[in-house]
């Protein structure tokens, strides 16, 4: 019997299947989900749109600030009253999501934007800083890793389901480059909390990584 509201944290690279797994989480145990790293790509499609390059640091924080999001359900994301679900999916956002969220100004509107979400909540959110710097004292947190590669095809599968159409080797130049940038940020780096527990999975089923997660929480709940 769970009776308080909790976070469960779940951060890892691109692709390690960490959004579906949140989603699923949050359904199971019938708590609220918000996937952070959409709220990110909806700024970059909103920056795209705006013509504000990835290196305008103040035209980035003021679209931050002025972002008009809404998440009805799991897996759809509304940015000025449009679905924008596929939109912020695709290769030429991934390419400059990274750049677009690496400045302070950018991260700390989001930031408290993802706090004032979970407020008075039990809810399970993914990203890359969740467990380290948004939720740091979160009851339960993950590090979702997997190997690139795997990474990649999975990218590419989920992609052509959407209709979008992907080049294997461009997706895994472009996840590879994501890390390198996620991980040597000045705010907010991608890295593994150091409470966090890490689950690999490079040889799991979706299943199986749903069921890892679910048990701890269950668990400590």
């Amino acid at each position: 019997m769970i009776h308080s509201c909790f976070v469960v944290a779940i951060d890892g690279p691109s692709g390690t299947g960490k959004s579906s797994t949140a989603k699923e989480i949050a359904r199971r145990l019938a708590i609220d989900y918000l996937d952070t790293g959409a709220m990110y790509r909806a700024l970059s499609l909103k920056a795209l749109q705006s013509g504000v390059a990835p290196s305008d640091a103040a035209g980035l924080g003021t679209l931050a600030g002025q972002l008009d999001l809404l998440f009805p359900q799991p897996g759809q994301v509304i940015l000025d009253g449009q679905d924008v679900s596929k939109a912020i999916r695709t290769p030429e956002i991934s390419g400059r999501v990274s750049s677009d969220c690496a400045h302070a100004q950018v991260r700390t509107i989001l930031v408290e934007r993802q706090r004032q979400y979970a407020l008075g909540r039990s809810c399970a959110l993914d990203g890359r800083d969740v467990g380290t710097v948004v939720f740091p004292h979160a009851r339960f947190k993950f590090y979702v890793d997997c190997d690139p590669r795997v990474r990649a095809r999975r990218r590419v599968a989920e992609l052509q389901a959407m209709g979008v159409h992907a080049d294997y080797d461009d997706v895994l130049a472009n996840l590879v480059e994501r890390d390198r940038l996620d991980s040597t940020r000045e705010v907010g780096p991608l890295r593994r909390a150091n409470d966090a527990i890490l689950v690999d999975t490079s040889h799991l089923t979706f299943e199986e990584q749903v069921e890892r997660i679910l048990s701890v929480v269950r668990a400590g709940a």
